[in-house]
């Protein structure tokens, strides 16, 4: 299993860029998916995540109404667009999968069994 997440950059503040996670060795419309990330000198921490039917959804409430998590269960993908971005988005960017649930409100339930090398993302200010 492998899942190769891309797309990560400099860009100025109020910017946007689209991560993506791709995946080989696992059906991502199977599993649920999460987005986390590790800023320097910090923990990594849970940023987004979608369930294996898309029916559900989370976002930490510093990127509410920033970011969009969606899949492209064709395409064994999922997204991640971040518009809006602040310098406090800088961080290394993982997906995650694998014996996880994306509970609304909350988000990840369990510990991801595969996880991706992630994608850097700065923001300059």
């Amino acid at each position: 299993v492998q899942l190769q997440a891309s797309g990560g950059g400099l860009v100025q503040a109020g910017g946007s860029l689209r991560i993506s996670c791709e995946a080989s060795g696992i059906t991502l419309a199977y599993n649920t998916i999460g987005w986390f990330r590790q800023a320097p000198g910090k923990e990594r921490e849970g940023v987004s995540c979608i369930s294996n039917t898309g029916g559900s959804t989370y976002y930490e409430d510093s990127v509410k109404g920033r970011f969009t998590i969606s899949r492209d269960n064709a395409k064994n993908t999922v997204y991640l667009q971040m518009n809006n971005l602040k310098a406090e988005d800088t961080a290394v960017y993982f997906c995650a999968t694998h014996r996880i649930l994306c509970v609304p409100g909350s988000g990840v339930r369990g510990t991801p069994g595969y996880w991706g090398q992630g994608t850097l993302v700065t923001v300059s200010s």
